[in-house]
């Protein structure tokens, strides 16, 4: 990543010599924001470290596999002593709650599957962390995300991960045009995690062999039905497990405890077929099952969508385009159709299982490494 004298840009893409070009360096303490900021420290940047701490991390120290605990900011803390730049940590518990946590939890209330990284990046990181980058006069602001940015006809445009299997796309569809022309991702080009830690090796940092985060920053082991209960204490009320063809099955502690495509754990034993979950009704508080075909899915309804195509969302009534609807799946065929307010339909030429309301859905061009936004699947009107 160094000056680039045929076209008069430096790495970062500013015609100025990197000692004049201040970068904003988002830290979760992890080892692919640290070696973003150690590798443009080398490269004589003006690096500023920035971490936020997002909830009480005196709760969270004795866990283990989540990021932004105190542990990591002690660890993006020493990663900066080490490459002699500044370094800030940020109280964003407030507007960390606010923005993602109470939303995480109405929505699992209301029978959804929520992302909560994907709010986090666009309410939080990319938002507020992105002025305060911008009070800082910093010329850009670089994260450890594995996505490319790249230039297009039109301005920058939003590109897969050179690694498929570290690819973060799925969790920055909702990154706008004005945050990406901002926005730096310096490790989207590496070939593997491994390219990673040999450049935390190279500059010999401290958390060089640093086990990768796991679990939702404020869900310790995965367990999203008792950070709800904690939470919204008495919310989750018991009902019944009904099958799709009206039958009482069993009861439940709470929908809370239920997502859309589940199998195990259901307390329902001694059946012939096997059950899945295929609704989540709130409203009479039941837990609707039945055979594996009822979760395929080919027609659904996406509200509030991020658009990073060249000409205007609603221009073009269908696109031929490609879709993930869950972050681990490849994109597959799609039809998208545009309507009007920032809603779409999305039509799978191949049916998926297990497609849940509160999910992103994820739009790529055909042929193409392009991301061009995506949406939040929802119930439909």
């Amino acid at each position: 990543m160094a000056l680039d004298h045929t076209a008069g840009l430096n790495s970062l893409g500013f015609a100025k010599p990197p000692s004049e070009t201040r970068v904003v360096v988002a830290m979760s303490g992890g080892v692919d924001s640290s070696v973003v900021a150690a590798q443009l420290a080398k490269e004589g940047y003006d690096v500023v470290g920035v971490t936020l701490q997002l909830y009480d991390h005196g709760a969270a120290l004795a866990k283990k596999g989540a990021c932004c605990a105190g542990r990591d900011i002690h660890d993006a803390r020493r990663v900066a002593e080490e490459m002699n730049f500044p370094h800030y940590v940020l109280d964003y518990e407030n507007i960390f709650k606010d923005a993602v946590i109470d939303e995480f939890a109405e929505s699992y209330l209301g029978g959804a599957t929520p992302v909560p990284c994907i709010r986090c990046n666009e309410r939080v990181k990319f938002k507020d962390l992105l002025e305060t980058a911008k009070d800082l006069e910093a010329d850009c602001m670089a994260t450890g995300h594995y996505i490319q940015r790249k230039m297009g006809a039109h301005g920058p445009e939003l590109h897969s991960a050179e690694d498929s299997n570290r690819d973060q796309s799925y969790f920055l569809f909702s990154t706008t045009p004005e945050q990406l022309s901002y926005l730096r991702f310096p490790l989207g080009h590496l070939p593997s995690k491994e390219a990673t830690r040999a450049l935390a090796q190279k500059y010999g940092l401290p958390v060089a062999d640093k086990p990768d985060s796991q679990d939702i920053c404020f869900v310790p082991n995965g367990d999203y039905a008792k950070v709800i209960q904690k939470l919204r204490p008495g919310a989750a009320e018991p009902g019944n497990i009904v099958h799709a063809d009206g039958r009482i099955l069993g009861t439940h502690e709470g929908v809370i405890h239920y997502t859309i495509g589940q199998r195990r754990g259901l307390g329902i034993g001694g059946l012939s077929e096997p059950l899945y979950v295929v609704k989540l009704d709130v409203d009479t508080k039941e837990v609707v099952v039945g055979p594996k075909d009822m979760l395929a899915t080919r027609n659904i309804p996406i509200k509030e969508i991020n658009w990073l195509g060249d000409n205007a969302f609603e221009a073009v009534a269908e696109r031929e385009i490609l879709v993930k609807v869950r972050s681990t799946r490849p994109p597959g065929p799609a039809i998208l159709r545009a309507k009007p307010g920032g809603f779409a339909e999305v039509e799978l030429l191949s049916a998926e299982e297990g497609v849940s309301p509160g999910q992103a859905c994820v739009f790529y061009e055909e042929g193409s490494t392009r991301i061009l936004g995506g949406g939040w699947i929802w119930r439909g009107a």
